[in-house]
């Protein structure tokens, strides 16, 4: 029986290019495709794969491109000082900055998930990712100024140390060479003659400005003992204009008010008192007998200034600090993502079983968001092994060699004595540095695309 007789129709011959032949194609033409990647493809070449190959190339040349010198620009890297100090920063940067920040990230992404204004909080947090390096950089350079009246910094930790421990009222004065007081071990003076009840003492003091004199200061006057105490007179013994007689109160000659004045016996302090606005004082209450007149340390303790936040020692941690400032806000996007991203029934069924909130964090939550601390660690390595810009402005031309990286030590050498060959050596030598943190990303994001 045939398809004839049965009045069905014959199938249609397949067509020799059809999809039957296994060379049928869907989508546009490979040449279309490239066609569109073209532009991309020139870009990565002249910014990216050009860049790259150039630099290997000009390492191997000398400083001025014009002798061919092999792999000497990579011995002489290696043999500098200054490519081991930058190298120690680097390590210290990875070691730390990537840490802090992704913590730092964390943190404020679980604050986030647990108060009524996240929104704006996230807005403030993020804030400084809008703000160039640059401006960061300035911006940090101000808040580590070492005077207080101009550094941030400075000026909470010098208000703290002032509520403290107060400033001395005359940090600057001190005796004239030759007078009768001694200084002491703890930074104060005494009297090297001994008072009794009933005597009067005049102590002269030099060094004190008209800024640090109070408002109300009267004009000097002799002391007037009395039966049972000890008087004195405190006073700058300088007149102004020149004249005057030395360690002796002159007509136009101020005292010094408010100084605590002690009198000891047997190295303890058995009064006190304080000078007022004329810079007399009287030391009442003392028995017979002899007292050593002594002005504490504390009437002459000088300002704190704070800490010396661009010095060598806190240079690096101070751009840290600033770094975290700005980075902190990317960390917490993304890691406030992932947090959004964990099934809330993992979360309710570990506090079923009686998790504390500690244990559900610890336990469940972290462990949940560990590709995402992950990316974000690696990308922060990643830039951190190309900091340049925040340490090239804060750090103040003194200690920059103490701040040094490998970034700035290649843009140093390659533009500051014009090494270009030594130059060009350190960017390929930060280049493989960089390369293998490429290289782990790119593998993670593949695996997780499985």
């Amino acid at each position: 029986m045939t398809a004839a007789d049965t009045g069905t129709p014959a199938p249609e011959a397949e067509q020799p290019d059809g999809p039957a032949t296994g060379r049928g194609r869907l989508g546009p033409p490979p040449w279309l495709a490239l066609f569109f990647l073209l532009p991309a493809l020139l870009f990565l070449g002249i910014y990216v794969v050009y860049p790259i190959l150039f630099s290997v190339y000009r390492s191997l040349w000398d400083a001025a491109g014009t002798e061919f010198v092999g792999l000497d620009n990579y011995v002489r890297m290696f043999t500098r000082a200054d490519t081991f100090t930058a190298l120690r920063n680097n390590v210290i940067w990875i070691a730390v900055a990537p840490a802090v920040v992704t913590v730092a990230g964390l943190i404020f992404a679980v604050l986030t998930e647990r108060i009524r204004w996240a929104t704006a909080f996230k807005i403030v947090v993020f804030m400084p990712m809008a703000i160039s390096f640059l401006a960061s950089g300035v911006i940090f350079r101000l808040v580590y100024e070492q005077d207080p009246d101009r550094g941030l910094a400075n000026a909470a930790i010098t208000t703290v140390q002032d509520t403290i421990a107060p400033t001395g009222a005359y940090p600057g004065a001190n005796p004239r060479e030759g007078a009768a007081l001694e200084e002491t071990a703890g930074g104060g003076y005494r009297l090297a003659e001994p008072a009794a009840p009933g005597d009067a003492v005049t102590i002269p003091l030099v060094g004190v400005s008209d800024e640090d004199l109070p408002a109300d200061t009267e004009q000097a006057v002799e002391p007037r003992s009395a039966p049972g105490e000890v008087a004195g007179t405190v006073w700058v013994d300088f007149t102004r204009g020149g004249g005057g007689q030395e360690e002796a109160i002159d007509p136009s000659e101020t005292g010094l008010p408010a100084l605590r004045v002690e009198a000891v016996r047997d190295g303890q302090v058995v009064a006190t008192a304080t000078t007022g606005a004329d810079g007399t004082f009287a030391l009442t209450g003392l028995e017979g007998g002899e007292y050593t007149l002594r002005l504490p340390a504390s009437n002459f303790s000088e300002p704190y200034n704070g800490l010396t936040w661009l010095g060598p020692t806190l240079i690096t941690p101070s751009i840290i600090a600033a770094y975290l400032w700005v980075w902190a806000g990317f960390a917490m996007v993304l890691i406030a993502a992932g947090l959004s991203a964990i099934p809330r029934e993992a979360l309710e069924a570990a506090r079923v079983d009686g998790g504390t909130e500690w244990q559900v964090f610890r336990r469940v939550t972290v462990p949940l968001l560990s590709p995402v601390l992950m990316v974000v660690f690696v990308t922060l390595m990643i830039y951190v092994l190309k900091i340049f810009d925040l340490v090239f402005v804060i750090a103040p031309g003194s200690v920059r060699a103490d701040a040094n990286v490998l970034a700035l030590e290649m843009w140093q050498v390659s533009f500051g004595v014009n090494d270009q060959g030594l130059g060009s050596a350190l960017a390929v030598f930060l280049l493989l540095l960089v390369v293998p943190a490429m290289i782990f990303q790119i593998r993670r994001f593949r695996r997780e695309e499985r």
